[in-house]
């Protein structure tokens, strides 16, 4: 069975940087575009970036310049370096791939 692992959330503050990490467990995912989501309370799951095969990318526009996504194939690993973190980065982020989720990790900038 596949498992999406998520880490790398915390508490931050205003302006600073947090790194997550999803690693997936099985094979094959250099074939799949690699993705983050994110939900924040009362609100619906958004998307937040992709990373496709070829490892061009795509942002949701209230990240755009201060997100980066990035994977490693041999690590089955995808990566969401987040800078310049806003309150309104808050909420709980998700990698997805194929028809994959992972658990969550919990994003918080407060001062």
């Amino acid at each position: 069975q596949v498992q999406l692992v998520e880490s790398g959330g915390g508490l931050v503050q205003p302006g600073g940087s947090l790194r997550l990490s999803c690693a997936a467990s099985g094979s094959g995912f250099s074939f799949y575009a690699m993705h983050w989501y994110r939900q924040a309370p009362g609100k619906q799951r958004e998307w937040v970036a992709t990373i496709a095969r070829s490892s061009n990318t795509n942002y949701a526009d209230s990240v755009k310049g201060r997100f980066t996504i990035s994977r490693d194939n041999a690590k089955n690993t995808v990566y969401l370096q987040m800078n310049n973190l806003k309150p309104e980065d808050t909420a709980v982020y998700y990698c997805h791939i194929g028809s994959n989720w992972g658990q969550g990790t919990q994003v918080t900038v407060s001062s």
